[in-house]
């Protein structure tokens, strides 16, 4: 019996960085406790899996609106508000690992929601982070119903599809670690491009996009500058924000990387490949479609193209679904069983738990999937409410919190520019929340009076296919 090493990840001196494990039939996390061969080894994503998983996080349902957002703003504010969020998240997804690597008992935002405003952080960030990603997986849920309808014409009722995607989440999303989704990842990644990128050299080569007129001379009515009321703008601008809105989860990666000190790393290529995709799909497919692009953006090409690209990009929602489901029913499951042997052995106890929190999760997001089945709705209500505040304000709030009191020791320029820049995150989150909450309300509402509210539960074919 190999004698056990004590990891010191409780050690709460910060410019200790992580913990490489090198035998992997022990080892003691600050989080998971013990883990050993008999149970799920939590420790186990490399920087290339976290990759994956921090991309395959983000391109999955926000990128598919980012083509009619460019209509409602216009390609150059579009393109300008664009890198701004990513500037903006980048950095925030940059503060969640060096939160992590000072305070390695973090698991979730709600620890660092604890450790920052005490326990009535820590319930409220707990609370949102659970919501955000329900609300995720309800979309997830009804992308996938959009493609099985593109693929198969309407085959049967919207419903039955919903409810197949919940199903087929709820047993993907049963895989216990990140580190067995790192492969899936990868997989769901590529094809989720692939698809878009079907898309994408579809509309650059055909005469015009199918939504238009096909008699006469057509050429395409992009705006440089969109002039939609602020409403139907602050919108737009939460689907932006819902396109980089993983930050969540990448506390979550981040607790289960083999070495924490490779974070900046993964993150530096999720960001560079994710913005580069955002940009080269929103600018192409808008700039050949104009108003005429449809949402979600895999049916601008036409029917047949449309098939195409969402049998390409069907393994790649599927794969976010899962993720989606998996993390807050992780979330839940740590929490119920912290400090239990159950959380990591094989028990009877250890399954029906964990069984039960991602069942929980995959009914509630299917609720909501067929309660709001209008996907630029519901996209930009996610994004407005619970994305932001999941990705600007904590963000900002953690970097004063460990280096406000430091910092008032010796008021240096760096440090002045810091407590600014933190300053403007929070102010930015909280009115891109406010405001872009409102917008998406109102959208709701006004579809909900336009279709007189038959739409929840409906059978008809959402992806404009018949």
């Amino acid at each position: 019996m190999p004698e056990k090493k004590q990891d010191d990840s409780l050690s709460p001196v910060p410019s200790q960085t992580g913990q490489i494990f090198e035998d992997q039939t022990y080892a003691h996390d600050a989080v998971f406790g013990e883990i050993t061969e008999e149970g799920p080894n939590y420790r186990n994503v490399g920087w290339l899996g976290s990759a994956a998983l921090m991309m395959k996080s983000q391109i999955g349902l926000g990128v598919l609106s980012i083509p009619v957002a460019f209509d409602t703003l216009g390609i150059v504010p579009g393109v300008v508000i664009l890198c701004t969020i990513a500037c903006i998240t980048t950095w925030s997804d940059y503060m969640v690992g060096v939160f992590k690597l000072r305070h390695r008992d973090v698991y979730g935002i709600d620890d660092a929601g604890g450790l920052m405003f005490g326990r009535i952080g820590k319930a409220f960030f707990g609370s949102a982070f659970c919501l955000y990603w329900v609300f995720v997986a309800g979309s997830g849920m009804l992308s996938i119903s959009i493609a099985l309808n593109a693929l198969s014409t309407h085959g049967t009722c919207t419903a039955v599809f919903v409810a197949v995607a919940a199903i087929v989440g709820f047993m993907l999303s049963s895989i216990r670690t990140l580190g067995r989704m790192g492969p899936l990842a990868w997989i769901g990644l590529a094809c989720i491009i692939t698809g878009i990128l079907v898309v994408t050299i579809a509309v650059g080569v055909q005469d015009r996009p199918s939504a238009a007129p096909q008699d006469g001379v057509w050429i395409s009515d992009y705006q440089i500058a969109g002039s939609a009321p602020f409403g139907e703008s602050i919108t737009a601008v939460s689907s932006l924000v819902f396109a980089y809105a993983g930050t969540p989860s990448f506390f979550s990666i981040a607790a289960e990387m083999r070495d924490p000190r490779q974070y900046t790393r993964s993150l530096l290529v999720c960001q560079s490949v994710v913005t580069g995709v955002y940009l080269a799909i929103g600018c192409v497919v808008y700039y050949y479609c104009g108003s005429y692009v449809a949402s979600p953006a895999l049916g601008s090409a036409g029917p047949t193209l449309k098939r195409i690209s969402y049998g390409f990009a069907l393994p790649g929602l599927l794969v976010t679904t899962m993720l989606v489901i998996h993390l807050p029913g992780k979330y839940i499951f740590i929490r119920l069983l912290k400090g239990s042997r159950h959380l990591t052995a094989n028990t009877v106890t250890h399954w029906v738990v964990w069984l039960s929190c991602t069942f929980a999760i995959t009914l509630i997001s299917y609720i909501i999937a067929s309660a709001i089945p209008v996907f630029d709705n519901l996209v930009s209500l996610v994004g407005a409410l619970l994305g932001t505040l999941m990705s600007f304000q904590p963000m900002g709030c953690m970097w004063l919190y460990d280096n406000w009191s430091e910092g008032k020791k010796a008021r240096s320029p760096r440090w002045i520019m810091m407590v600014c820049w933190s300053a403007f995150v929070i102010l930015s989150g909280t009115f891109l929340m406010v405001s872009g909450t409102y917008g998406s309300i109102v959208t709701i509402m006004n579809s909900y009076n336009s279709s007189g509210g038959s739409a929840a539960w409906s059978c008809a074919d959402n992806s404009n296919s018949t």
